[in-house]
């Protein structure tokens, strides 16, 4: 992990909206790896990924 990149905690106390194109990817990239071991919890935040990459793609 870069040593500028923000953890996974930092970045779970602020809005989607506020991580960075590269934060989205990276995440939304682990947990779709991590899809069969995630809770609802963790579907949930990939969803809610998904949905903010979506947005700035339009």
């Amino acid at each position: 992990m870069e040593e500028n990149r923000r953890d996974f905690t930092e970045l779970s106390m602020i809005s989607k909206q506020d991580w960075d194109k590269n934060e989205l990817d990276y995440f939304q990239h682990a947990l779709s790896q991590l899809l069969p071991y995630i809770n609802p919890e963790g579907l949930s935040i990939l969803h809610e990924i998904n949905k903010e990459m979506q947005a700035r793609k339009n």
